[in-house]
């Protein structure tokens, strides 16, 4: 199987259409599909089910396209080594981002990216639920956490710093907290299992019990938290990538400034320790770490 088949073979998946993965490719669309037929017949499995209608992928097709796009990854990457198409990185890119960073940090930057890069395709999956970034053949994914998974690989984008703030109005009817002793009874927005955390400084240590608070708003959504916290419901823990500039409009007071959480999350750029780091991540992720740093949100 030749590799420009398998590469017919992968858009033709994440397009759902033949014939659009073939113009991509400079391809006919009888010339794609009897391609993608040939590869078929080789494996001796049907990848895609086809109807006059729709195209979608099977069970077969399915399994096999993790490998598909392994084996273009080591091509890429073989023909980088030799200093073929160095240049010119190409292809789709699949990248799994937190959506409430990467609204206000990398959607921005997307202009500048693709006028460097006319060649690279950026698949952009973005939530702020965790993917497993192997099972979903993500080339490359953006976490806040320690990196724990002995198969990933990643590179440090930044800090992750997570304070205490609140609004001004808020503040002005319930009080400004000075010490973390002065936080008992305000009103909290929670994290899902409102769990007791630590918070540490460069003096010490204190524990934050939201069951000693009052939470009658429980969040997942970092956009949500921080709009719900500048509207005046209460303290929340934030990263200082999404409310810095709020903090320097005086949006939101950051409260208890030489406190911080004590949870070692860090921005990493990851990948599968498996996959070989092809010339369209190195020049992604080297593209993200210069714009980024220094990182904008400090404060």
């Amino acid at each position: 199987m030749d590799t420009e088949t398998l590469r017919l073979f992968v858009a033709a998946a994440e397009r759902l259409n033949i014939s659009a993965a073939g113009r991509s490719l400079g391809l006919a669309p009888a010339m794609a599909s009897a391609r993608l037929a040939k590869l078929e017949h080789e494996l001796g499995a049907e990848l895609l089910h086809r109807t006059t209608r729709k195209v979608s992928l099977s069970q077969e097709g399915a399994a096999f396209l993790p490998y598909a796009r392994e084996i273009l990854a080591q091509s890429e990457a073989a023909r980088a080594a030799l200093g073929l198409d160095a240049e010119r990185p190409s292809g789709t890119l699949r990248f799994a981002a937190p959506s409430s960073f990467a609204q206000l940090h990398i959607m921005p930057l997307l202009p500048d990216f693709h006028a460097q890069f006319p060649d690279i395709t950026l698949d952009l999956r973005l939530s702020d639920t965790r993917v497993d970034l192997i099972e979903g053949s993500y080339d490359l994914a953006l976490r806040s956490a320690p990196l724990q998974d002995s198969s990933l690989r990643g590179r440090k984008l930044g800090d992750d710093r997570r304070v205490l703030c609140a609004a001004p109005e808020y503040l002005a009817q319930r009080g400004t907290p000075c010490t973390p002793d002065d936080l008992t009874g305000h009103d909290f927005l929670s994290w899902s299992n409102a769990a007791p955390r630590d918070f540490v400084s460069e003096t010490g240590r204190f524990t934050l019990d939201p069951r000693q608070m009052t939470c009658r708003t429980i969040l997942d959504d970092g956009t949500a938290q921080r709009i719900a916290t500048m509207a005046g419901g209460g303290i929340s823990v934030n990263s200082l990538w999404s409310v810095a500039q709020e903090i320097r409009a005086g949006q939101l007071v950051h409260l208890l400034p030489d406190w911080w959480l004590d949870d070692a999350s860090v921005l990493w750029l990851i990948y599968p320790r498996s996959n070989v780091l092809t010339p369209k991540v190195r020049v992604f992720m080297d593209f993200l770490v210069a714009k980024l740093t220094p990182a904008p949100w400090r404060l």
